[in-house]
């Protein structure tokens, strides 16, 4: 169980170190018409890297050496155009001089016509071969994108004009470096959002709920404010990285409408975007955002803008008149560029139209199938099988009487705890693939040894429906088969449970949790020492008869009497500790 701290700090260190943009082995066949990285950010102007060309003249089926040089860059796209059309496809194909470095790409369905990086490691040269196909216009301009940092690149930097012998001469090139988008003007908060009129003028989300931005700094904010045709968005959090809010018609991640307030510096980024999948944000144009403004006080990071309620036309946004799930996350942020958010986003509980009536709403950063389905393990495995095997194993000379169907009293309950151990098992069990609607693929060893515990939960009560009577031959192999099996049951389902709580889908507190768990093993297995102990010390005192392998008492002496009492008070003891670890882990549950 690593600190989490630790953890975060790890995971995105590595993060950026291996990462270029946000295709650090080279696939952006996504880019391969505009050449645009979508970083979010605008492309320098001036052009710090060359592109050169072994020859001026080209007939079809020529190779021409093509080189791209410079300061050292990690990213980069190169293409051949016709001079005359600079935004038309890609003309002709490459060849490879240094495969480790460069690889092709098909773009506009034409097998090679691209070169990419294949690593984010440094270089400062590329070379590559480009093979003139028949059908060449008659002037080509070589493109290429050249990417330094994740928010330093260059977009198209031309190289100079090769032509065929008998073109005209070339006089009206179009400008080949994209022009700097214009980011509508920003200006600085002056004071704290108020959640004043939540629920009056205010559609809020806010967690905890009740919270207010202006007092607390770890209230998580979130207000839309309908203004005619236009709605007003107010964000506010504990933010070093980014904070953001999406628009999904479903509660998992993909297609989504998004939007992020990103710190860089002493800078803060307003910046829509939308979600494919798992995979990273794609920043799209700030055009249809107004009034933007932010504000950085004592760690907490606010920002607001204006965005009309229907954008015809414009790809990726939803119109706000309908009713969606709000999801609200946030995470690191490392040089303009941003990680995946540590914890599980907020989820409203129920769909939302943000234009209607104001409202005060509240969210969960976990399901409720998941918090039952923690919960019910939980109480199988760390209360109901843990008291079953303790009154199995030490219980049996103290409740030794015949109780119902003429079994004895230790026996009927260590049934009856094993038995709801199962039932409770199964239950759980089905929890987790009602809410992912079939196999998580993200939550690691977890369903893994799961569904082991489930086989075993199962095969257990099976195994003890046909046991063999007391003197049969085969009850010593069903003995150590049933112990076999109960035992690695729990160690298992503590196992899978200790890896469950790491699941960004329960969201349980740190490191609260793994105390808590901890805590009640070291409990459970205490109480065995003092019960074994116990037991050896009385083993000395009383006489005991051997009869076929089963241990009688041969006379209910004083220290027997004794003995039982003491296990008694240890079981109510046991019980108690249990019942409290159990409302500790049922309460961190609930507040999730």
């Amino acid at each position: 169980m690593a600190v989490p701290g630790f953890t975060l700090s790890a995971f995105v260190f590595l993060l950026h170190v291996n990462s270029v943009a946000s295709y650090p082995n080279g696939k952006v066949t996504k880019s391969c018409h505009r050449m645009v990285p979508e970083h979010g950010h605008s492309p320098q102007s001036e052009p710090t890297h060359h592109m050169a060309v072994s020859q001026t003249t080209f007939r079809p089926g020529d190779q021409i050496e093509v080189t791209l040089s410079g300061r050292p860059f990690k990213g980069f796209l190169l293409e051949a155009r016709n001079a005359e059309d600079l935004d038309g496809p890609p003309i002709g194909s490459f060849m490879l001089i240094d495969s480790q470095v460069s690889q092709l790409l098909t773009c506009e369905d034409i097998q090679g016509s691209a070169v990419s990086h294949t690593s984010s490691s440094k270089k400062t040269e590329i070379k590559v071969y480009w093979k003139a196909p028949s059908s060449a216009p008659n002037h080509i301009r070589f493109l290429a994108t050249v990417v330094e940092k994740y928010k330093i690149y260059w977009v198209k930097i031309p190289s100079q004009i090769i032509s065929q012998p008998n073109a005209l001469l070339f006089t009206t090139p179009k400008a080949t470096t994209a022009p700097s988008s214009t980011s509508p003007p920003i200006s600085h908060l002056t004071k704290p959002f108020s959640a004043s009129d939540c629920g009056n003028k205010k559609f809020c989300i806010r967690s905890p709920l009740n919270c207010d931005p202006e007092k607390e700094h770890t209230c998580v904010f979130l207000s839309f404010m309908r203004d005619e045709q236009s709605v007003v968005v107010e964000m506010s959090g504990p933010g070093e990285g980014y904070l953001s809010f999406a628009f999904s018609r479903d509660r998992w991640m993909g297609n989504d409408d998004a939007y992020m307030c990103i710190r860089e510096d002493q800078t803060v980024h307003i910046q829509p975007s939308h979600l494919t999948g798992r995979s990273h944000p794609m920043m799209d144009s700030r055009g249809p955002l107004e009034d933007m403004a932010w504000r950085l006080v004592d760690g907490i990071m606010q920002c607001s803008f204006r965005r009309k309620i229907t954008l015809p036309g414009v790809k990726n946004r939803f119109d706000l008149n309908t009713s969606y799930y709000i999801f609200l996350a946030d995470g690191a942020a490392f040089d303009g560029r941003i990680y995946k958010h540590p914890q599980q986003p907020l989820i409203t509980h129920d769909k939302h139209d943000v234009t209607d009536s104001p409202k005060d709403v509240g969210g969960s950063r976990s399901s409720l199938l998941l918090k039952v389905h923690a919960a019910l393990m939980f109480v199988a495995w760390m209360s109901t099988v843990s008291m079953g095997v303790l009154i199995a194993r030490f219980f049996r000379p103290v409740w030794s009487k015949a109780f119902f169907f003429g079994e004895a009293v230790w026996f009927q309950l260590h049934r009856m705890l094993m038995l709801t151990t199962s039932v409770l098992t199964c239950i759980a069990f089905v929890m987790p693939f009602i809410y992912r609607g079939g196999w998580s693929w993200h939550a690691g060893y977890h369903p893994y040894l799961g569904c082991i515990v489930m086989t075993l939960a199962v095969l257990q009560p099976l195994l003890a429906a046909f046991r063999p009577p007391f003197h049969d031959p085969r009850r010593q192999i069903f003995n150590w088969t049933h112990w076999s099996v109960g035992t690695a049951a729990r160690i298992i389902a503590v196992a899978a449970m200790f890896l469950g709580m790491d699941l960004p889908g329960l969201t349980l507190p740190d490191p609260q949790k793994t105390y808590a768990m901890i805590g009640f093993v070291i409990w459970h297995i205490g109480t065995e020492v003092v019960l074994e102990i116990h037991a050896y010390r009385l083993s000395r005192k009383v006489e005991i008869l051997d009869d076929d392998r089963i241990q009688i008492l041969q006379s209910f002496t004083v220290s027997e009497a004794e003995g039982h009492t003491f296990k008694k008070t240890v079981l109510a003891v046991y019980v108690c500790g249990n019942v409290t670890f159990l409302i500790i882990f049922l309460s961190a549950i609930s507040h999730v």
